[in-house]
């Protein structure tokens, strides 16, 4: 069994990611980052947190591979659901859970990673985003892949903000959306090792830089806002999230 974990960008992903892996780790799960190695997959699983990209035949049949020799493991995607994924889930060789959070929240933050990362030398994914409109276009790809996994019967669907402000009922369901036993000692003690507030002390795989709700509001302008507001509308409404 892969267990997927897929997030929209800056949406607690690499935190979600981090609390299913180990939580799956208390079912005997492999770990990622050894499949990766000892079935010759870097070429298309990243060294952080073994992301796989595209949901593509080629992909989702390489990491299959380890999966029908017995192993069973957690990967982590941005991307939206394929055909073969639905195959692989309908077949029972792949769960998912997918993460997202208010898109512009989540735009900021992509837009302030990447230009933290350019001032201290270390380019990366998001370090392209120079200004208002290439980061809103770049989010509104991932409101597409939002919408395509809302509508995936088999995937658990959470949200961010839910994560942080009602952590033990999200973790609830996920325990047992993943079939685990919530009163399995080393289940609670990832449960507690992944709660909010572990940042502030050091917790590695948290992934936090400021994390708040509603941050956007006084990150961009009345106008700014207004653009975002007619670019997301529809989906800001099925999300939840306030105009």
């Amino acid at each position: 069994m892969i267990v997927l974990s897929v997030g929209m960008p800056r949406a607690g992903s690499g935190w979600h990611y981090n609390l299913i892996h180990d939580l799956m780790e208390t079912a005997g799960y492999d770990e990622a980052r050894d499949i990766r190695e000892n079935y010759k997959l870097q070429n298309i699983l990243t060294e952080v947190n073994c992301n796989i990209g595209v949901l593509s035949l080629r992909r989702l049949l390489m990491v299959t591979v380890p999966t029908l020799l017995g192993k069973n493991f957690v990967l982590k995607a941005h991307a939206g659901p394929t055909i073969w994924s639905r195959t692989l889930a309908a077949l029972g060789l792949l769960q998912i859970v997918y993460i997202y959070r208010d898109p512009r929240d989540a735009m900021l933050s992509a837009y302030e990673y990447g230009q933290r990362s350019i001032e201290k030398g270390r380019p990366n994914f998001f370090s392209h985003l120079t200004n208002f409109e290439e980061t809103l276009d770049f989010m509104t790809d991932y409101v597409h892949i939002w919408e395509g996994w809302m509508a995936e019967k088999k995937a658990l669907i959470a949200r961010y903000e839910d994560l942080l402000t009602d952590y033990d009922t999200e973790t609830v369901r996920l325990i047992a959306y993943l079939g685990l036993d919530a009163d399995d000692d080393a289940v609670k003690a990832v449960v507690e090792e992944y709660r909010p507030g572990q940042a502030e002390s050091g917790q590695q795989g948290l992934h936090f830089f400021k994390g708040k709700m509603g941050r956007f509001r006084d990150a961009y302008t009345s106008d700014q806002q207004v653009v975002m507001s007619e670019r997301f509308g529809a989906a800001l409404k099925k999300m939840n999230y306030k105009l």
